[in-house]
């Protein structure tokens, strides 16, 4: 074992979509990788291939067509702990290729994680893994310290594989919603085509617009829910009198849905603005 100043803690952030892992200290993470688990469909489906049991993040989504996949993490909260535990035994031994016992383990849970769930992760890392020290940090303080800020609010929104996909080639966000869905109605400009894993290609048009305007209005997919905007208002509102104009100078937006064009991009800033305030 190296001594105790050459020895880096592990960071392994747990999203819904995507799990990202390095060393503290580093300015990115060594291995980003979906957040799934594949099994066989069918037993000797592939007899001479070395058929494994189950198999993780990459290799689970380039044999999807063979595979039942499976997401350990719903809305960030663990909900099968044995595909958890072979996502961190990947994390660990296949894409850092570290033993995690011998280095100290910093892992994130989302802000309403069950006590027990925490506990679970505790038991895991020490029991199984063997890890001499471990944390569990909130993801949104996480976001907020990686943003250069102590103060602020954190709106964080997750994502999923083959929509993330989409999302990130297609998507973006209207700044006039109603403009553009009259000019998607009067013309195939915003049309794009998609091709699925299974070589099916799709066309798709005004949804490119449209999705991401959920988060503004939830009215059009029928919730009854206040939009991301309204969402951040009431929580800056609950908050005292005195931190209400840091929060409002300090809002963060995290998680893989909140990237869509239109939202950091150089018209960005005007269209948040408008939606929020």
């Amino acid at each position: 074992m190296a001594d105790g100043e050459d020895i880096q803690p592990l960071v392994c952030d747990n999203g819904t979509g995507m799990v990202k892992a390095g060393f503290a200290g580093d300015d990115a993470p060594r291995a980003v990788f979906p957040s799934i688990v594949g099994r066989p469909r069918h037993t000797g489906v592939m007899v001479g291939m070395g058929q494994k049991d189950a198999y993780v993040g990459d290799e689970a989504q380039s044999k999807r067509g063979i595979l039942t996949l499976k997401y350990p993490i719903e809305h960030g909260i663990v909900s099968n702990w044995d595909d958890m535990e072979k996502i961190w035994h990947h994390t660990f031994y296949n894409e850092l290729r570290v033993a995690p016992e011998e280095h100290p383990v910093l892992l994130t849970e989302a802000p309403l994680n069950p006590k027990a769930n925490r506990e679970k992760m505790t038991q895991i890392m020490f029991e199984t893994f063997n890890a001499p020290a471990m944390y569990v940090a909130i993801q949104a303080v996480l976001s907020l310290y990686a943003s250069g800020r102590t103060t602020g609010i954190v709106l964080d929104s997750a994502e999923r594989e083959i929509v993330r996909d989409i999302k990130e080639k297609l998507a973006y966000v209207a700044l006039d919603y109603e403009q553009e869905l009259e000019t998607a109605k009067s013309s195939s400009s915003v049309e794009k085509s998609y091709e699925l894993p299974d070589g099916q290609v799709i066309t798709i048009g005004a949804e490119r617009f449209r999705c991401p305007e959920v988060l503004f209005q939830p009215s059009l997919i029928g919730m009854e829910a206040p939009g991301i905007h309204e969402t951040t208002y009431n929580s800056i509102m609950k908050c005292d009198v005195d931190i209400r104009k840091d929060l409002y100078g300090n809002i963060v937006l995290s998680g893989g849905t909140t990237i869509s064009k239109g939202e950091y991009d150089e018209s960005g800033p005007s269209i948040v603005h408008r939606k929020c305030f």
